[in-house]
């Protein structure tokens, strides 16, 4: 068994309980607000969390402060699996979700910023609660955030160092004065831009409940709605759906990019490799499923409650743009079931499961600066056939890249497609069909929400057996932390004593 610091990571336990107790206390102060009669469960619930947040924190108060590898390892899985287990309280307290499976796939699912739910009817469950659930959302989001910037560069994760050299994040020899500094950034845009989209949304016509838990979802890339139509509920206000179109954008978008933007900087911005592409892609996507829902969809096909009419260019335009967000940057809202469409686009959509947004981002997926320094590398290969003895490194960003991180990012790409795959594998021996078990795999592994056949934008993932349940909140929680720091616990060289 190797050396860890127990007491420093049952500190940080402690401290991550503390905030997430904190958070519920909030979602009391909503729920009492609106008298929904759950005030007092989730009070209940906060106050359990903090209790055993501050005593985790007093008997571990003289811990070493030293973090190496390993205890960063543990510190980062065990703490999302922890805020999960302790985020489920509200909803087993107030009987919302009764069932514990049930509250930590939905508590998971939320947390990862997934979006999937096995909630039937979302608009009976108290607004406290689904004030809750949505805060859930935001606060992995900026757990993301942080983690990429603070913690995976430094932990060697799927390539994650160059996300380190490209961002003003931190450096081994001056690691807590720039990630206080670039943390205290992030809030500020995140906090920023989530009551930037609630003022919007609020003048758009939505009521400042729905138009502030929109915000959370949005901005930590979640899915979660008020609604049980999501956002198709609003399918009548196109103003709505454009501000949630250019916040998905934004949520989507490395927020260090997004700090330059705002400082002014836009050569910074537009002259970012990952930048270009990811808007490349959205572009291009966006052209192919417009043309395909004009020239081939069936004109009498409807979105999830409310009809849209195909012939329209504007409407084509605005759902394609807004399934496509959706998806790159796995946000996950429903404008309309992009199943239906054609088998064309289901097929193509399904491609897009594999994207992701930045690197940097709240969006989950293998992330686009993989992809790009992928397709190079393979592009260099054909050259170092005929030039087996000429130098040829990967370009990014004008800068050339050593073959570690390259190796590194292929490494990464190899397990993701792996882990779908096993993923998948396993929801089919549980007796899903073809269709559910690869879209509930991938939509799982990639933090996306809605998948295919009945786990389909129109349907949520209720139907799944328990052992379903948990294999996606599995596949939920890998995905999101970038597979290396959870699998890596379940090798056994890693408890290994060197």
């Amino acid at each position: 068994m190797p050396r860890l610091n127990k007491p420093i990571i049952s500190h940080i336990m402690g401290l991550l309980l503390v905030c997430n107790g904190g958070f519920m206390f909030t979602a009391s102060v909503v729920s009492m607000y609106y008298e929904d009669g759950v005030a007092l469960e989730i009070f209940t619930a906060a106050l359990i969390t903090v209790i055993t947040g501050v005593l985790l924190m007093f008997f571990t108060k003289g811990h070493r402060r030293e973090i190496k590898k390993r205890d960063g390892y543990l510190i980062v899985t065990f703490g999302w699996v922890l805020m999960a287990l302790s985020g489920t309280l509200p909803y087993v307290l107030s009987e919302s979700i009764p069932l514990f499976t049930n509250a930590f796939f939905e508590t998971m699912s939320g947390y990862t910023t997934t979006g999937a739910t096995i909630l039937n009817d979302i608009e009976s469950i108290p607004k406290g609660i689904l004030f809750w659930r949505s805060l859930t959302h935001w606060i992995g989001g900026m757990g993301i955030i942080v983690l990429a910037i603070a913690i995976l560069p430094l932990l060697g994760i799927g390539g994650m160092q160059l996300f380190a050299a490209e961002a003003p994040g931190p450096s081994a020899d001056k690691l807590k004065p720039r990630i206080t500094d670039t943390a205290k950034r992030l809030w500020f845009i995140y906090v920023g831009l989530t009551f930037a989209e609630t003022v919007l949304l609020k003048l758009a016509g939505m009521g400042l409940f729905d138009a502030a838990n929109h915000a959370l979802s949005t901005m930590s890339t979640g899915g979660f709605s008020t609604k049980n139509a999501s956002l198709a509920y609003w399918n009548d206000n196109p103003l709505i759906q454009y501000i949630v179109i250019l916040f998905m954008f934004l949520a989507g978008t490395n927020f260090v990019i997004s700090y330059f933007g705002f400082k002014g900087k836009f050569r910074k911005v537009i002259g970012d490799e990952e930048f270009k592409w990811y808007s490349y892609f959205i572009i291009g996507f966006t052209i192919v499923a417009t043309l395909i829902i004009i020239f081939r969809a069936d004109p009498g096909v409807s979105s999830i409650d409310h009809p849209m009419v195909y012939g329209e260019s504007e409407s084509a335009l605005r759902h394609a743009l807004f399934q496509v967000l959706a998806v790159v940057t796995t946000t996950g809202f429903v404008s309309a079931d992009y199943t239906m469409w054609t088998p064309f686009l289901t097929v193509f959509f399904f491609g897009m499961f594999f994207l992701g947004g930045s690197a940097g981002s709240t969006a989950g997926g293998v992330k686009v600066m993989r992809h790009v320094i992928m397709i190079r590398n393979g592009l260099i290969e054909f050259k170092r056939t005929l030039h087996p003895n000429a130098v040829l490194p990967v370009h990014y960003n004008g800068k050339s890249i050593s073959k570690k991180i390259v190796f590194n990012i292929l490494g990464f790409f190899i397990l993701y497609m792996l882990s779908f795959i096993i993923g998948a594998v396993v929801l089919a021996s549980m007796g899903l069909d073809f269709e559910t078990a690869i879209g509930g795999a991938a939509s799982s592994l990639g933090n996306i929400g809605p998948a295919f056949g009945f786990l389909g934008p129109v349907n949520n993932y209720d139907a799944l057996p328990f052992a379903g349940k948990w294999w996606c909140a599995f596949l939920m929680l890998i995905g999101r932390l970038e597979l290396f720091t959870v699998l890596i616990l379940l090798t056994p060289f890693f408890w290994r004593r060197r």
